[in-house]
């Protein structure tokens, strides 16, 4: 990869913390609220739901743009944390804080636990 590709890279990944960090996500939402009505309740908790999921998932961009700023300055940036291969220039322009090439992407999705470790020692080291 070019220095010019990487500063491109470099550049989408801080305006995605940037992003992340101006995104004041209401927490109000996960508050546990009681109604009498049991369909209210059924709202409520849905909502609730809803909220924690979209934090969950903020979480782990936060932690996956994170890392891969980090890996742009150990100059691994562009290889899959798990085989070592290449990631794809165009699944890095779709998702530049991308830790696994789309093959290894497709074995986490589908529950391969081997994948996965790869990733949660370099989430401790961030945190």
């Amino acid at each position: 990869m070019t220095k010019t590709d990487l500063d491109y890279f470099r550049d989408a990944l801080w305006m995605k913390q940037a992003e992340l960090a101006l995104r004041s996500q209401t927490r109000e939402n996960i508050a546990i609220e009681r109604s009498a009505d049991a369909l209210e309740e059924v709202a409520f908790k849905s909502t609730r739901e809803i909220a924690v999921a979209q934090l969950h998932r903020e979480s782990v961009i936060r932690r996956d743009v994170g890392l891969a700023l980090r890996r742009l300055d150990d100059q691994t940036f562009g290889e899959c944390i798990h085989c070592g291969n290449e990631i794809s220039r165009r699944r890095l322009e779709a998702v530049p804080w991308a830790p696994f090439c789309i093959h290894c992407q497709e074995s986490a999705d589908c529950g391969d636990e081997t994948v996965l470790e790869r990733i949660e020692p370099a989430f401790h080291d961030v945190a």
